[in-house]
């Protein structure tokens, strides 16, 4: 895939630079550029391999975000901290499959639309390393076996 998109890049590239007083290939590479772009976010998106680093900044009690996700099947780590403009805050991080980002993200703008998070790319993780997320579907179907 790499070498493809190498091999495109150089040759449109290499077009463009040769010509530089033909305004309609300097239009149609910056607009092939812009619309790969976008594409590429969305086969991203669609394709939602890998997972991601959700941080929670929640000012006051988190015991109910917390408990709600937690039944959702979601695992995390809260830190307690302070602000500047808060005195008390509590920071909670979770690791999520990138499928599931979605999910929490209606979760979280539906019920809790003034806190604070952010998402992040994971590159590494430990091998063998536990991701603690469990759809409470199949935790319920695999007590049973299935």
């Amino acid at each position: 895939m790499g070498i493809v998109k190498t091999g495109i890049w150089l040759l449109s590239t290499g077009l463009v630079l040769t010509n530089l007083t033909d305004y309609w290939n300097i239009l149609a590479y910056l607009a092939g550029y812009g619309i790969g772009t976008l594409l590429g976010m969305q086969i991203e998106d669609m394709i939602s391999i890998g997972d991601v680093i959700v941080r929670m900044f929640v000012p006051g009690d988190p015991q109910p975000i917390m408990a709600e996700l937690s039944a959702g099947g979601y695992g995390m780590t809260r830190i307690e901290g302070s602000g500047t403009f808060s005195h008390s805050v509590n920071i909670i991080f979770m690791i999520v499959p990138r499928k599931e980002l979605g999910r929490l993200l209606d979760i979280l703008s539906k019920n809790y639309p003034d806190i604070l998070y952010t998402v992040e790319d994971v590159r590494n993780i430990k091998q063998g390393a536990k991701i603690f997320f469990k759809d409470p579907k199949k935790r319920v179907l695999g007590f049973f076996g299935v």
